[in-house]
Formats: structure tokens, C-alpha cells, sequence
């Protein structure tokens, strides 16, 4: 694969522990490559569900994916205010233009008055079950909820606003081009 550049247009595809493909968005644009993580941008953009079923994000997003860290963030710019969607996840990869990760149910959902909240605990305890998610696996899950939490309560970038927005302007100006 070619050298990835800001602007450039990617998909993204989420799977499950079992392989199966279970939801995929039609565009992510590159704002940003650093040493441990990527940073991409969309709005509108269409997804498709496992079952067919599609619909189209609502406002712009930016998403944090990150090489060694079992989590991704998606920074939704609402209206009311600016609302984190983070996703306990596998590291990324990049294979034929799509960023693919493995989604592992848990989310924690950080609101635009600073609380938050634990997601779908129900979901992970039924597929861990189900999926056999290895003891091992399940540290690692539960760690990086805990490691999601700190870096929130401690300011990291990827919870400054006025990054995010930065990043946001950026996305609407190559959006543009």
C-alpha cells in the first residue's frame, strides 16, 4: 500500500470477534497521521449495518485511531455541544484503502457536560460468552476502558475541543477541494 497523505478518502470497516463484518461507513478523510495513532474526519456519511440496513451520520465527526491502543474515539460536533463516542476496540489496521478494526461492545459516551457513561455492558457480557473471549482478551478489554477513563480525567488531546474543532475546520476545508 501506497503512503497514506492528508485528504485522502478511506473507508472503515468494524468486525466482530467471530470475523463477521458488523458495520461500515463509506468515507473517513485523513486529517492527521502521528507516531501512535490517525486522525480522519467525516460528515454525513452513509453506513451500513450488518443486516443491510443503512443510514448517514448526522453531524461531523472526528475519529481517533490508534496503533497500540484497544479503544478508537469518535468526537461528535453537535449543536448542543461536542459529545465523545469511544469504542473499546482492537488496534487498527489498514488493508486495500479501509481502516478495519474489531469491535469489543463496550463504549463509554462522554457528554457535553463532562459526565459519562458506560455502554452495552449487556452486549459484552453476552458475546464474551458467546464469542469465547479468552481470559486474556478480557483483560485487555477491561484495561482499556479503565486507561479510556484516565486519559478523559486527565485532558488528554484527544478530549481538547478546541483540537478537535481545529481538526473539524481542517476536515471542511479538504472536504472542499
Amino acid at each position: 500500500m501506497e503512503k497514506l497523505k492528508k485528504g485522502d478518502k478511506l473507508q472503515i470497516q468494524c468486525y466482530k470477534h467471530d470475523g463477521k463484518v458488523h458495520r461500515c461507513w463509506d468515507e473517513a478523510v485523513l486529517l492527521d497521521v502521528k507516531k501512535d495513532y490517525m486522525v480522519f474526519g467525516n460528515e454525513r456519511t452513509l453506513v451500513t449495518e450488518a443486516q443491510g440496513n443503512t443510514w448517514r451520520t448526522k453531524e461531523p465527526a472526528i475519529m481517533y485511531f490508534f496503533k497500540n491502543r484497544w479503544y478508537n474515539i469518535i468526537v461528535q460536533l453537535k449543536k448542543d455541544g461536542i459529545t465523545y463516542y469511544c469504542n473499546i476496540a482492537s488496534p487498527y489496521i489498514i488493508e486495500d484503502n479501509t481502516i478495519k478494526y474489531i469491535d469489543y461492545d463496550l463504549d463509554l459516551r462522554i457528554f457535553p457536560n463532562g459526565s459519562f457513561k458506560i455502554l452495552d455492558r449487556q452486549e459484552y457480557k453476552y458475546h464474551k460468552k458467546k464469542m469465547n473471549y479468552s481470559d486474556e482478551l478480557d483483560v485487555a478489554i477491561r484495561s482499556a476502558l479503565s486507561e479510556l477513563i484516565t486519559d478523559y480525567q486527565k485532558g488528554s488531546l484527544m478530549f481538547d475541543s478546541d483540537v478537535n474543532l481545529r481538526y473539524e475546520e481542517e476536515y471542511q476545508r479538504l472536504r472542499k477541494k
